[in-house]
């Protein structure tokens, strides 16, 4: 399937509105993405030319973004670039929609605490402890000296 994906990076412009539908839950809000440059006129760095695109998440997705996003909150979304062209009111409008696959927090710009959600259909297991990688694992208790297992009794 041949669909352009993009990965924008920039600001929520809106609040993102969040709807339940038929086919499950719904999230949109505006991205402003903002080009910078370095002028050297001025030494300093310099607003470019903002794009407006609107994002909708569905499913998770939605209801994660509507717990977790704020206008001004610096973003990173993912997903499948649409652009659209309509006739309004006898004017040509042309928009472009991200169907988002990942959005996050852009931790360039700040830092952010995550917090799983859970979910009712699969159990969850308690957490592993992280092995320590930096040394070698330890031998099996029941190896004899020769680091090979005894052989298991035959069943009479």
């Amino acid at each position: 399937m041949n669909e352009t994906m993009i990965c924008a990076v920039g600001n929520v412009a809106t609040q993102p509105v969040f709807r339940n539908l038929a086919n499950g839950p719904s999230a949109r809000f505006r991205l402003a993405v903002t080009a910078r440059y370095w002028d050297r006129e001025k030494s300093a760095w310099t607003d470019g030319h903002t794009n407006f695109f609107t994002v909708w998440a569905n499913r998770q997705l939605a209801a994660n973004v509507s717990a977790s996003l704020a206008v001004g909150e610096p973003v990173v979304v993912q997903g499948r670039l649409k652009v659209r062209t309509d006739v309004r009111e006898g004017q040509n409008w042309t928009s472009a929609d991200i169907d988002a696959v990942a959005i996050g927090h852009d931790l360039a710009r700040g830092t952010a605490a995550f917090r799983r959600t859970g979910r009712a259909e699969t159990a969850v297991s308690p957490p592993q402890p992280e092995p320590n990688w930096e040394t070698p694992a330890a031998e099996p208790a029941d190896a004899d000296d020769t680091g090979q297992r005894p052989e298991p009794a035959a069943v009479a």
